[in-house]
């Protein structure tokens, strides 16, 4: 199995992920929705500084991998690509903010570190968060759901062919690359002579797969717009989960549990 066909393998693992039953996944798409991004912006309102009062906000998404029965692994597995991406943004910053803003035992933390890992953290948890939407709402209910919500249908078009539809340019990408090395036996990799002619069979390929599937579309009643099934209504069920993981958000984000914490050992 080469790399293309195991990116098509992790597709159809996200879609299976996505159709199976459990109490999250029996929620609507729009309740989910708009915790998620509840969760990202109070995640993305902390300061560059306050580490300790972040630090819990990772217990919304432990909750969810449990409830939801999703191994943390496939997770940051399914991510790696992107992490190191995420894990890099702040890694500048000890070198710019050099001041000394607490102190463990004797060894001073500077501002740039603690800025460094607040940083980090909250990619780290915004990545979680999605990872979750994703894992539990398939993308057709997700989309129903965006229209539902009076999201522009051209964006949400975009956002299902995308999708969808990656998947088939990564098909063609793998039957390309491995007709190139059935011709270039032994070689790692596309050679560096081959980079341009290559790109243009994809392009040309592509452009040919696309105008099949587009015909096959308009055959089938496609007039610029998409008509999702409806999800089921909006339940009182739905509401309170909403608003309880939201009340929960805005308790982590104004009350710090650490510091809580902290006195409640102290004493």
């Amino acid at each position: 199995m080469n790399k293309m066909q195991k990116a098509l393998h992790e597709l159809s693992e996200m879609d299976e992920l996505a159709a199976r039953s459990t109490p999250l996944h029996a929620l609507h798409p729009a309740a989910k929705l708009i915790t998620t991004i509840a969760y990202i912006l109070v995640t993305l309102s902390f300061n560059k500084y306050d580490l300790s009062g972040l630090v819990p906000m990772v217990l919304w998404p432990v909750l969810l991998f449990q409830i939801s029965d999703t191994d943390v692994r496939s997770c940051f597995y399914k991510l790696r690509i992107v992490l190191p991406l995420v894990m890099a943004v702040g890694l500048f910053n000890p070198f710019f903010d050099r001041e000394i803003i607490l102190r463990v035992g004797s060894v001073g933390v500077s501002g740039g570190v603690v800025s460094m890992i607040t940083l980090m953290l909250k990619g780290l948890f915004c990545l979680m968060a999605s990872f979750l939407l994703m894992a539990t709402t398939k993308i057709d209910n997700l989309c129903a759901a965006l229209r539902s919500m009076h999201f522009p249908s051209m964006l949400t078009s975009l956002l299902l062919l995308t999708y969808r539809y990656v998947g088939v340019m990564t098909e063609e990408l793998a039957v390309m690359t491995e007709a190139y090395h059935l011709r270039a036996p032994g070689q790692k990799g596309i050679h560096i002579s081959a980079w341009g002619s290559f790109l243009g069979q994809l392009l040309l390929r592509s452009m040919d797969r696309a105008q099949e599937l587009y015909s096959s579309m308009r055959l089938r009643g496609y007039h610029q717009h998409f008509h999702f099934a409806a999800n089921r209504p909006f339940n009182g069920r739905d509401a309170l989960y909403a608003a309880c993981c939201i009340l929960f958000f805005l308790l982590l984000r104004f009350i710090s549990i650490s510091q809580l914490l902290g006195g409640l050992f102290v004493r």
